[in-house]
């Protein structure tokens, strides 16, 4: 049985004060529970404050946003994955669309930062999905595959042990429009099939696929109520206490906690 994961990704939202004020309000909505597992992803300045705001013993995870495929070295504003580790995080979220579009991340540079990540014993988050036009030209399936295929590749399946996949559809990203659950469960098995092919039928089975892309607590139970999806990638509705609390809260009611 695979422990859903929700996973709030702030982007560049919060300053570290903002960000210390929100995780204290967040922590007595009593979110926490053994049946869900709970990552926030604030921007790297907030980190320490948000470590230092969950507290020591508590069961919500820290995830950077993004690393550098280095270790250290001349990278002007890069953060590399031991100092990321440093601050206490556990995840990285890679490869996400943002990234890609608006940054020009190409399939064989999101590989080299898997690979610093799971060197370093941090667990990816690694971010797939088409857009809107590769979706309507029925390329799904190829775009999927492919950013898997450039991502993973040169990895072995134990190392993937460690790896979360989340579909995201690019065209579904602070749109308010999110995917419909049967287009969301479709990706889903491609991405499953495509681990069994490639690796094995233990890793497909034991591997944690999130969906992510407009989730709010509106839409979330209907992500949920398929056993093909393991959780949310949250953006815009993990910014609020109230939203994210009630996606925690219904996800933990999926599990009958």
């Amino acid at each position: 049985m695979r422990t859903p994961l929700i996973a709030g990704n702030w982007k560049m939202n919060k300053t570290a004060s903002e960000a210390a004020t929100f995780v204290h309000q967040l922590i007595q909505q009593n979110i926490t529970s053994p049946a869900v597992e709970i990552v926030l992803a604030p921007p790297f300045t907030a980190l320490a404050s948000v470590r230092q705001a969950i507290g020591t013993g508590s069961s919500i995870g820290l995830a950077g946003q993004n690393l550098h495929w280095e270790d250290c070295g001349a990278y002007t504003g890069e953060v590399s994955a031991p100092m990321l580790k440093d601050l206490g995080c556990q995840y990285v979220i890679l490869g996400h669309s943002e990234r890609r579009a608006l940054f020009g991340e190409r399939d064989d540079v999101i590989q080299k930062k898997l690979s610093a990540a799971l060197r370093h014993g941090l667990k990816p988050i690694l971010c797939v999905g088409e857009s809107l036009g590769e979706r309507e030209a029925g390329r799904t399936t190829e775009i999927i595959t492919g950013q898997l295929k450039g991502g993973l590749a040169g990895l072995t399946a134990a190392q993937l042990a460690m790896l979360t996949i989340a579909y995201e559809p690019v065209w579904a990203i602070g749109t308010g429009k999110a995917a419909s659950p049967d287009q969301a469960i479709l990706s889903h098995q491609t991405i499953r099939l495509f681990l069994q092919q490639h690796w094995s039928a233990s890793l497909a089975e034991t591997t944690r696929i999130l969906y992510g892309g407009s989730v709010t607590p509106q839409n979330v139970s209907s992500f949920l109520a398929s056993e093909e999806i393991d959780g949310a990638l949250v953006g815009g509705a993990c910014l609020k206490v109230e939203s994210f609390a009630s996606i925690t809260a219904l996800a933990q009611k999926r599990t009958g906690h």
